[in-house]
């Protein structure tokens, strides 16, 4: 065990050489143990810039680079599964010095993490239509409605323009004109095999959040008008109900505990 964490340490620190033990059938196990720790982090490098490739374009191929660097030595991957690796991006972000002058760096990773959940997120099918009209029809159960959201659904809120910056980079020559440091509220959720970012109201997207988190429909609306006295719930529920986001109904006395 002692070798395989000194391995494993080893392999994610391009300054370290082979750990004591590696043998080889020549004498140049640094070189070639040099060698398959580079194409280990540099497919950990690629997987982060497949998952976050707004915040490479924003700060550039070097310096990207050298940050996803210094998170896989922090950070080195806990699963087989690529798409999961880099949860903790935004996060180290937000503490990394050198990427205070792009404030809205760590949201936009945030967003891009919602992206890549929201893509492989289970597939489930959106509740019966008339199911849906029925239960909406009834005011006097209505506030104790739990709505069951699909999984790839989530919102975020910034103090930056996240959606407009992540819009910006889907397609070349969009980002002139665009004030970061306008606060903006998004709805994140996968559309077949597409994923849409949408910029929301604030209301919006804390009522998206407290239906994802098991609140009742009335509790989230509550709150969803404490966030944003313009909230429009009869709007919020169009947005969800127009892209199949809602997937189930369950009035309170049959919620589970």
């Amino acid at each position: 065990m002692k070798l395989q964490e000194s391995f494993s340490a080893a392999l994610l620190n391009p300054r370290t050489p082979a750990p004591t033990g590696i043998v080889g059938y020549n004498d140049d196990i640094d070189r070639r143990f040099a060698v398959y720790s580079n194409n280990v982090q540099s497919g950990l490098i690629n997987a982060l810039a497949t998952s976050y490739p707004v915040v490479a374009q924003l700060v550039g191929e070097a310096f990207f680079q050298a940050m996803a660097q210094m998170f896989i030595q922090k950070y080195p991957p806990d699963s087989p599964v690529m798409s999961t690796y880099g949860s903790q991006f935004a996060g180290f972000i937000n503490g990394f010095a050198p990427a205070r002058s792009v404030p809205y760096l760590a949201d936009v990773a945030r967003l891009e993490r919602l992206c890549v959940q929201a893509f492989h997120a289970a597939d489930i099918c959106a509740v019966n239509p008339e199911l849906l009209a029925q239960a909406l029809d009834n005011p006097e159960g209505l506030a104790q409605l739990h709505l069951q959201l699909h999984p790839g659904v989530a919102s975020l809120q910034s103090p930056y323009a996240i959606a407009a910056l992540w819009a910006a980079h889907q397609s070349p020559g969009q980002i002139q004109g665009l004030n970061p440091r306008q606060p903006q509220s998004v709805l994140v959720l996968r559309n077949e095999l597409r994923v849409e970012v949408f910029a929301v109201s604030s209301g919006c997207a804390v009522f998206v959040h407290l239906l994802k988190g098991g609140n009742t429909l009335g509790l989230a609306a509550g709150h969803a008008l404490e966030a944003d006295p313009d909230f429009d719930l009869g709007q919020a529920l169009a947005l969800l109900i127009s892209h199949n986001t809602i997937t189930g109904l369950q009035p309170t006395h049959e919620a589970s505990p």
